[in-house]
């Protein structure tokens, strides 16, 4: 796992060995917490909290010959086993925190152009998971993700 923040727009994201998730906000210290990001005046709890699965980006170099790093990505957690699509509109804790998935985080063209790889194609239903954070709680690199609800 690794964790990944940006204070401003555009920044490169930063990673951190541990990030205070609020509940309604974000994470602290994010761009998207200090209503400083790219799409901040849009109305949701759909930018509080975004995770990629490691293995995505394993997939995109070995089928598309493309390297990133998680921090490319612009996702605040990398996780590694995993299944994030199927965590759509359930409920999970990562580390203190407990979030609920909302929808997949489908690459975007302003990912791809701070990244400056043609990455969509090979992310497409891979880009990683949009989260509401429900309870505070900090999250720490090495922390496991538990899901709370039994598969519906």
């Amino acid at each position: 796992m690794s964790l990944h923040v940006a204070s401003v727009a555009g920044a490169p994201m930063g990673r951190v060995d541990s990030v205070r998730a609020v509940a309604g906000r974000g994470l602290e210290g994010d761009r998207y917490f200090l209503r400083t990001g790219t799409y901040s005046r849009k109305d949701g709890a759909d930018r509080e909290i975004t995770l990629i699965e490691s293995e995505a980006l394993d997939a995109l170099s070995r089928d598309y010959g493309l390297t990133i790093d998680a921090s490319e990505t612009r996702r605040n957690v990398a996780t590694r086993d995993v299944a994030l699509n199927h965590l759509v509109g359930r409920t999970f804790r990562v580390g203190e925190a407990t979030v609920r998935g909302l929808r997949l985080c489908e690459p975007c063209g302003h990912m791809e152009r701070l990244c400056g790889k043609p990455v969509r194609p090979g992310l497409f239903h891979r880009g990683g998971l949009r989260a509401e954070i429900l309870t505070d709680g900090v999250i720490r690199i090495g922390d496991p993700i538990e899901i709370l609800e039994p598969t519906p």
